[in-house]
């Protein structure tokens, strides 16, 4: 098995990203700190995130391989080496576009771009992303993902956008390689009231959502 592929298999495994868009990179630090204390350890920095390359560094050697660590919203080609050279080991971004992603699949990182219709998606695994990034996954639901599974029964999907506690269950019946999940896994507004314990919490329960959505 190839480095990215054991790495693919991990996310499957873990079953959710946390997408941190965080307020500073002392609070994002502190962010994922809790998240890991409640079991959350698919980390996903955007890099929309003040200092987002140190952010990522001072993660990895935190952390280590005790997180899978990646940055997202990546809309620029020269972001794909940087996210690379800054430790992550698979990069996200939030649309599919040729040039930025002959930049991220040229990494020889698993690939995760976004697409919402059947000829976007079509279009991102073309231009190689490994899993498609369902987004905004508010805007239509699992019962949308669903519908586009349907022709593309074999495209790994992570719907990211509207990902809560509540509707876990029906990302995963509707076929969800994994989830990303935002601000309902990790409110920016806990991490500014300093309210970390709250953030462990919230992390426990979303593994647990996942872990009973997944033996239906």
């Amino acid at each position: 098995m190839t480095e990215k592929e054991k790495v693919l298999q991990r996310i499957h495994e873990l079953g959710v990203l946390a997408v941190l868009r965080g307020p500073s990179k002392e609070l994002t630090l502190k962010m994922v700190s809790a998240l890991v204390e409640g079991g959350v350890t698919g980390i996903e920095i955007t890099f929309t995130t003040p200092d987002a390359l140190e952010v990522v560094r001072a993660l990895d050697q935190e952390f280590g391989s005790e997180i899978l660590l990646g940055m997202g919203t990546l809309t620029q080609p020269d972001q794909a080496q940087a996210a690379k050279d800054a430790g992550s080991v698979f990069i996200v971004s939030p649309h599919t576009e040729k040039k930025l992603a002959a930049a991220m699949t040229a990494t020889g990182l698993p690939v995760m771009m976004g697409a919402l219709t059947p000829s976007e998606v079509m279009k991102a695994r073309a231009l190689g992303s490994d899993v498609v990034k369902i987004f905004p996954g508010s805007l239509g639901g699992p019962g949308y993902m669903k519908s586009l599974k349907g022709p593309f029964p074999d495209v790994p999907m992570m719907p990211t956008g509207g990902v809560s506690h509540e509707n876990l269950g029906g990302w995963f019946a509707a076929g969800a390689f994994a989830v990303g999940a935002g601000s309902k896994l990790c409110p920016k507004n806990l991490a500014l009231a300093g309210k970390f314990d709250q953030i462990t919490t919230i992390a426990e329960n979303f593994l647990e959502a996942i872990e009973k959505a997944r033996s239906n």
